[in-house]
């Protein structure tokens, strides 16, 4: 069983090579164009599958279904669960056919999304949300696997940029439509719905993904782009190892994860903060998270495209400008006027379009930069371990912090956020500094 399970996601073998320099020039553009929008347009919709629980902690801690330390521990199986997840798949990710993988990943995830939201019991959820995390650990490290194969080195940052913006349209059909589907449905809606959608998505990923171009006969991406080989390629699996023994890889791994803690404490309670301190309504606090999150997908795109046109693939200094601002739009969100729209719209405005500019290139793009072509998937999951050990721990202690602060008075709720706030922001702080000490690190190609 193992051995089938592995053939059939093996990469294909290389094809016979088209010698005709126009068709191979109609083929490579035609199907990168279908691979990257495929890409995007996939992992945006995969969003919804993980960040249902986000939309209703307030009905399920409301209607005494889970407590905030239970939904930490729910929301940190998930994570730990990704985390792992994504670096098994990391490694996978470099010898496997993505077109194969990545659906297969998404319809696994649709379905624990259907059971999740028909079970009330703890333990359940707990081990549900954990496979869900593991299971959308198919999809990021073949996602960028896919676009080095397809996109040479000169338009790598451009390219992540765009399929990184993927987050921000995930967040933002949560936020947006997951929000008004529960508001005007039930709590179950959160998980059903997007269970459902991404069933059919991941029926046109397949259609819309390919594996490797050796497979179609075109030749490699660089030789198709006029770009010189690596003299030296080394097998997969001495890359892999290579990348483990890169000290950049562990700082950049440690940078991503304090950057996680506070980009998940968005995500999983910036929804219940704004209810609960600044008393928006579900519709006006979705809608207000939503906001960074259209913000978000112009800042992956500006990143990629600003660092690689005026900064000649130099990421430092351009992740030191968006962490600054994104400090600064921090503390209006959290120190700002309260009930305020248009404050709170401006600093999440500039919170999505930083925080997702380093998302990307803390998230993977500067470790896929400086790692082994070869090993690609493996820098992505070892990224991926420290960035969702980190947004875990994060759960465990907002979901401890957000408890310990709630008090009941006249049979009413009410939330004390001010050593959460402090935790989210420090974590950013200490994030743009670490980043701040690869300056001098440079792109290998």
């Amino acid at each position: 069983m193992p051995n089938k399970l592995f053939s059939f996601f093996a990469r294909g073998p290389a094809a016979p090579r088209i010698q005709d320099p126009q068709e191979v020039d109609r083929k490579y553009r035609r199907l990168r164009l279908s691979v990257i929008i495929t890409l995007t347009l996939g992992y945006g919709f995969a969003y919804t599958c993980r960040l249902g629980l986000s939309v209703v902690k307030k009905p399920l801690i409301d209607y005494g279904i889970f407590t905030p330390e239970q939904l930490g521990w729910i929301g940190a199986a998930y994570l730990w669960g990704y985390g792992a997840g994504k670096v098994f798949n990391g490694f996978m990710a470099d010898r496997v056919n993505v077109r194969r993988f990545i659906p297969t990943g998404l319809a696994v995830s649709a379905v624990l999304n259907l059971i999740m939201g028909l079970n009330l019991m703890v333990y359940v959820a707990i081990v549900l949300w954990g496979f869900n995390g593991w299971f959308q650990g198919f999809l990021a490290p073949s996602s960028v696997v896919s676009i080095t194969q397809w996109f040479s080195g000169k338009k790598r940052g451009t390219m992540y940029g765009l399929w990184s913006s993927a987050h921000s349209l995930g967040e933002g059909l949560t936020y947006f439509g997951t929000s008004a589907l529960v508001a005007i449905s039930i709590w179950n809606a959160a998980f059903i719905g997007p269970g459902l959608t991404c069933l059919l998505v991941a029926v046109g990923v397949y259609l819309g993904l390919r594996d490797r171009p050796e497979t179609l006969g075109l030749p490699p991406v660089n030789e198709w782009a006029g770009m010189p080989a690596d003299p030296k390629p080394k097998s997969t699996g001495s890359a892999q190892l290579a990348v483990l023994k890169m000290p950049a890889i562990w700082i950049i791994g440690l940078s991503s994860s304090l950057m996680y803690v506070t980009r998940y404490a968005i995500n999983n309670w910036g929804i219940l903060y704004l209810q609960e301190v600044h008393k928006f309504t579900l519709i006006e606090a979705g809608t207000l998270v939503g906001i960074n999150t259209v913000a978000g997908a112009l800042g992956c795109i500006a990143y990629g495209y600003i660092s690689d046109r005026y900064f000649q693939a130099r990421r430092p200094p351009l992740t030191l400008i968006f962490g600054i601002i994104e400090v600064a739009a921090l503390f209006i969100i959290f120190f700002g006027p309260e009930k305020n729209a248009y404050i709170m719209g401006l600093g999440f405005v500039l919170y999505g379009f930083t925080l997702s500019g380093l998302l990307a290139v803390l998230g993977g793009l500067f470790a896929v930069d400086v790692a082994p072509k070869a090993a690609t998937g493996a820098a992505m999951g070892v990224i991926g371990v420290f960035s969702y050990l980190g947004a875990g721990i994060q759960e465990l202690v907002s979901g401890y912090l957000v408890g310990a602060g709630t008090t009941m008075v006249d049979g009413v709720r009410h939330y004390d956020f001010s050593l959460p706030v402090i935790f989210w922001i420090s974590a950013s702080a200490l994030s743009m500094l670490l980043a701040a000490t690869l300056w001098k690190v440079q792109v290998k190609d």
